[in-house]
């Protein structure tokens, strides 16, 4: 299991999590219901049939938030809806009005609800307990938002926010490309997207280019600027940070995922393990480079 993207937020590292095993327990994924169009609730890491709700190694916890949605597509239901207000229009002579066109609708949704096939998905999250951060493997602000209020929910209170920074993060990413030094361990990547700042302005998307090159120069010296960028650290990450501080593409390289090679899982559990730990640390050391870099703010207590 690695996340592939990473929407982070903040939070006090002195908040406690006491209570926590109560309340996942407490919050698990009910089967979603037959009038029910989405749950959504706490399921193993390991996978829906195993026993434990979370997963610690040092001062990093894994925990999965599991859905079921049911998949009944709008185009379905007005196809449906439209041979019945045919229907009555040919009998009585009238188009139906507001009100029994909702009624109707309501109705038709209410019979093929318990009929509709279901979605299952997971979403997982690292809490790094000594940074005081959540990681959440979406690049979707709504869907990591729903994960850290099923957090919230277990827990009865959770302080987090999404991540902030105190600089402008397409200005640092901007002279990154431009010539800038950047942190140590980091390198630029060969993908960027530049924005003219005005309103509906030029976007430009550059993909397996040399960043430092005349042609980006010519855009920097238009105006624009970079609001997404392609960045490694050292030989072990590569990832796309943007300005909205979501790092997608979150790839961890030959030269962290050597290291399993050191470890003997005797199984898929341990093998899991093994590779949640190393992602951890990797996440931990990237999150520590631009949190300086970034000037991330902290939470207060």
């Amino acid at each position: 299991m690695f996340f592939r993207n990473l929407t982070l937020f903040r939070f006090p590292t002195s908040h406690k999590f006491d209570g926590l095993d109560a309340g996942l327990d407490e919050c698990q994924l009910k089967p979603v219901g037959p009038l029910e169009l989405s749950s959504r609730g706490f399921i193993s890491p390991f996978g829906r049939d195993a026993d434990a709700m979370s997963h610690t190694a040092g001062d990093a916890m894994w925990l999965t938030v599991g859905g079921e949605d049911r998949l009944l597509p709008g185009s379905v239901v007005n196809d449906m809806l439209a041979k019945k207000l045919a229907e009555i229009e040919q009998k009585e002579g009238r188009k139906p009005g507001g009100r029994t066109r909702k009624r109707i609708k309501d109705e038709l949704i209410t019979d093929l609800l318990p009929r509709a096939f279901i979605k299952p998905s997971r979403t997982d999250a690292l809490i790094d307990l000594g940074h005081g951060i959540v990681v959440v493997d979406t690049s979707s602000r709504k869907n990591a938002e729903t994960v850290v209020s099923e957090i919230r929910r277990a827990l009865g209170s959770f302080p987090a926010l999404p991540l902030n920074a105190e600089v402008a993060p397409r200005s640092v990413l901007t002279g990154w490309v431009a010539g800038e030094p950047l942190p140590e361990g980091l390198s630029l990547g060969d993908e960027c997207e530049l924005r003219d700042p005005v309103d509906q302005g030029a976007v430009v998307k550059v993909q397996r280019m040399e960043l430092q090159s005349d042609e980006i120069n010519k855009h920097l010296e238009s105006g624009k600027q970079v609001t997404r960028l392609a960045l490694n650290l050292d030989d072990h990450v590569s990832f796309v940070l943007g300005e909205d501080l979501v790092i997608r593409k979150f790839k961890l390289l030959d030269g962290a995922v050597d290291e399993l090679e050191h470890t003997e899982a005797e199984d898929i559990r341990a093998e899991l393990d093994a590779r949640f730990i190393l992602m951890a640390g990797e996440t931990k050391r990237l999150f520590a480079v631009l949190e300086q870099a970034l000037k991330l703010s902290r939470v207060d207590a």
